[in-house]
């Protein structure tokens, strides 16, 4: 059902008649109501829906930590939106139908912070991730690096199709930080990636791939 704001001439939202309304970069848009198709999907068609729909069912875990990483990667597109644009282009491998996601190329945060050099990553505990790194605050340079940075991590689960996320996990300076995930995950193999956000939670950085390992 759609409705009306602000009285008669105020925006609408959603279906009304014969037109939808709708907000699209902050603006209020209104276009005429779709017409359904009698024609059935070309195979491209059916490839673009497919490959769409192996993207959003992935990044749907992550909707939330996106839409911190990609703050200032708009580009026109709300964050979710640039991110899918992004890793549609970058982390998509194979040849329809057996198309997969390449998760070394997924890209869950961009931005002007330094990153991390190196990430290490170690299973010494069960149903634990143990991750230590190198702090280079730059002191001279805090608007690219500080040691109040905080580093988010996000691994994901391919056989339970599940992630785990700690937000603003640990700070830069800390240069360790161990990470419980379900004990049902072990034995299985998780994918990992992090970025640095500025304390403010205003800037973050381009995100990395920790790599994969076996939970214990």
């Amino acid at each position: 059902m759609g409705k009306y704001y602000k009285g008669i001439l105020g925006a609408i939202s959603g279906l009304v008649g014969t037109v939808v309304g709708a907000t699209w970069n902050g603006v209020e848009v209104m276009r005429s109501k779709p017409k359904k198709s009698t024609k059935p999907p070309t195979a491209a068609q059916i490839e673009v829906q497919d490959t769409f729909t192996l993207m959003t069912d992935f990044l749907g875990g992550v909707r939330d930590v996106l839409k911190m990483g990609f703050q200032a990667y708009h580009k026109g597109q709300m964050p979710y939106n640039a991110a899918f644009k992004l890793n549609i282009e970058k982390a998509i491998a194979g040849v329809y139908p057996a198309l997969t996601i390449t998760y070394a190329s997924v890209v869950i945060s961009k931005g002007g912070l330094l990153e991390s050099p190196d990430i290490a990553m170690a299973t010494t505990e069960d149903a634990q991730l143990d991750f230590s790194w190198v702090n280079n605050a730059d002191v001279a340079d805090p608007l690219n690096t500080e040691s109040t940075d905080k580093v988010t991590f996000v691994a994901y689960n391919p056989v339970k199709q599940n992630f785990v996320k700690r937000r603003s996990a640990a700070l830069r300076s800390a240069a360790s930080y161990d990470m419980a995930v379900p004990v049902s995950w072990s034995g299985d193999m998780v994918h990992v990636w992090a970025f640095l956000v500025r304390a403010d939670g205003k800037k973050v950085s381009d995100s990395v791939y920790v790599g994969t390992t076996s939970v214990q």
